[in-house]
């Protein structure tokens, strides 16, 4: 039993003195963790600010805004609207998970280039 005692008292105070040796290196490893993040390279901004529309819609829906939501030009011609709006709709769709609004809104730009284009 006293040789039970004596080796749990080892383990106790093998784990206090790791847990502070880790709690003194802490500060260093933040330090350095800090500087690693910095020297990763940054995500060339100009590329990923055209990729993806930013921002909220308009109370009313213009032709810039319906064509920066499918990524097509405003003077796209229709077959390349319906190609946007489709593969932008397989990601979006409610039943897929996603959301009712945003999809409503894709199929509100459509309808509103395609009405544009065919005047």
């Amino acid at each position: 039993m006293a040789s039970t005692m004596v080796a749990v008292g080892v383990a106790v105070a093998t784990v206090g003195l790791a847990g502070r040796m880790i709690m003194r290196r802490a500060p260093n490893l933040a330090t350095k963790l800090n500087e690693a993040v910095k020297t990763l390279p940054k995500l060339d901004e100009s590329i990923t600010a055209t990729r993806y529309y930013k921002g909220g819609f308009e109370p009313k829906m213009s032709k810039r805004e319906a064509s920066l939501i499918l990524g097509v030009s405003p003077s796209a011609n229709i077959m390349r609207i319906k190609e946007a709006h489709r593969r932008i709709m397989i990601i979006n769709h409610p039943d897929k998970g996603g959301s009712p609004y945003i999809a409503s809104k894709i199929n509100e730009a459509k309808d509103l280039l395609d009405a544009s284009t065919k005047r």
